[in-house]
């Protein structure tokens, strides 16, 4: 059963705090109750999209409070249910609830693992890991050895995004990293395959473009429906869960080259950056290969431009990152004229988005934060490039790569090389394309103003194209 997302109330992080003094106080529910219910939610959720015969091997990576219970007991109805699950809590939580859910997984044999026993590329031993690390109430910035674990599990939506077997995510609740109701702000969140929001979404949830949203937790009373006007989809039969929104439909539309979405270029995002966000998800869901490349043009001082292919690294609202060499053609181009552009084309989607700004150079701490999610092989590779300069043979860069795997074979961490970091493009502009069957192609523009100190976008929808050829933008 499916429920549009439009009739379901989303509430703020007081008021999910609120509901859940409410449940647990004169409504007389009890932590482990509605604990028990959550976990055993998240787990027929994963059942409803993941078969244990696909997907076996889990991991469960568990937070101090609340959520890392849910996650605890979700781990064991999902080795009840035939996955093989392993549990990651590296900040145990001493109260009596707590330590019982643990002694319930050690009876069942599921191995508890730290963070040091995880290797670098999680994908190589998992095919689904459950994020429980944070809930609704968490506030402030991860510290170790939390922020660690997002960003392995930020690499993990690296490889999906180049195409590579990648395990999928599944969010407790929130998404790790994301504040509870602004989302994903510094775009160094989790981007969850799935979202599995517990007793009603959060505001956080509008932000989610994922594949898959569930709301578990079948346990809510009429007098808190009634209390906080709350819409919520009634469960279908016995389920624990119910799927919010629609099926992903563009498996299909990919096979046959073209995008029969239902959406409408008259029913957009107000901000172009979630408008982006959603078509990106979008191409992700079609197994398009390689969806986050993208061409960057920039100019030299003399507005020479040239053109070259990139890998977005990230997007969030203060635009788009990538990372390069510092002393590569394009970055001396930024140096020189600062004004580029990006381009986007997912073809069997026929959809193409441009976007013009200025680009500035990211912080030291940002750049480090990214090159340190890289696996090894990756984090070498930047420090034997030395872009846009001459070179003999190959052989000598192969010879250099050799060396480096030796001198750092026994480090836990490669320092990054001062050459090589990010840059990020603050839009100004932005262009969304989206061809159709009958060759009336559609164009929305955003245009940025300045306003009372403030960045507001204006959208123009313009007068639909009629393409000159099958194949005109």
């Amino acid at each position: 059963m499916e429920k549009s997302t439009d009739e379901i109330s989303y509430v703020s992080q007081q008021e999910a705090i609120e509901i859940d003094e409410m449940l647990m106080g004169p409504l007389g529910s009890s932590v482990d109750q509605l604990m028990e219910l959550a976990g055993l939610s998240v787990a027929s959720a994963i059942g409803e999209v993941y078969s244990s015969s696909d997907y076996t091997r889990v991991l469960v990576i568990c937070g101090p409070g609340n959520n890392g219970g849910d996650g605890l007991v979700a781990a064991r109805h999902l080795h009840h249910f035939g996955y093989k699950p392993s549990i990651c809590y590296p900040k145990r939580n001493t109260k009596p609830l707590f330590a019982a859910l643990v002694t319930q997984l050690e009876s069942l044999s599921i191995p508890f693992l730290s963070e040091e026993q995880l290797s670098v590329q999680l994908s190589s031993d998992y095919d689904i890991i459950v994020d429980a690390i944070f809930g609704f109430s968490f506030h402030g910035t991860p510290r170790l050895p939390f922020d660690s674990l997002i960003r392995k599990l930020v690499s993990v939506r690296n490889q999906q995004c180049t195409h590579q077997k990648a395990a999928v995510i599944i969010s407790v609740d929130v998404p790790s990293g994301w504040h509870v109701e602004d989302g994903d702000v510094f775009g160094d969140g989790i981007k969850p395959d799935m979202l599995v929001s517990l007793t009603a979404p959060k505001l956080c949830a509008k932000m989610f473009f994922g594949t898959h949203h569930f709301l578990g937790g079948r346990f809510v009373p009429q007098s808190i429906i009634d209390k906080f006007k709350l819409k919520l989809p009634p469960y279908p039969g016995t389920s624990m869960c119910v799927r919010i929104g629609n099926l992903p439909q563009t498996n299909l539309s990919a096979q046959k080259g073209i995008f029969a979405s239902s959406e409408s270029l008259e029913e957009v995002e107000e901000d172009p950056i979630y408008q982006f966000q959603k078509w990106l998800s979008d191409a992700l869901a079609a197994g398009i290969k390689e969806p986050h490349y993208m061409v960057l043009s920039t100019a030299d001082k003399d507005a020479k431009p040239s053109s070259r292919m990139m890998s977005l690294e990230g997007v969030n609202k203060d635009g788009f990152v990538w990372q390069t060499n510092y002393g590569s053609r394009k970055a001396r181009e930024i140096l020189e004229n600062p004004q580029a552009s990006l381009l986007f084309y997912w073809g069997p989607l026929k959809r193409q988005v441009r976007v013009e700004g200025f680009v500035e150079q990211v912080s030291e701490e940002e750049s480090e934060q990214y090159f340190s999610s890289l696996s090894r092989d990756n984090q070498i590779r930047p420090i034997v490039s030395k872009q846009s300069r001459p070179i003999h043979e190959r052989e000598v860069l192969r010879q250099q790569y050799r060396e480096l795997e030796e001198k750092y074979h026994d480090r836990t961490s490669i320092p990054r090389p001062k050459h090589w970091g990010g840059y990020r493009l603050i839009p100004e502009f932005f262009e969304f394309w989206q061809g159709e069957e009958s060759q009336v192609h559609l164009k929305l523009r955003y245009s940025v103003e300045e306003i009372d100190g403030r960045r507001v976008w204006r959208i123009h929808r313009l007068v639909p194209q009629l393409a000159e050829s099958a194949s005109s933008l």
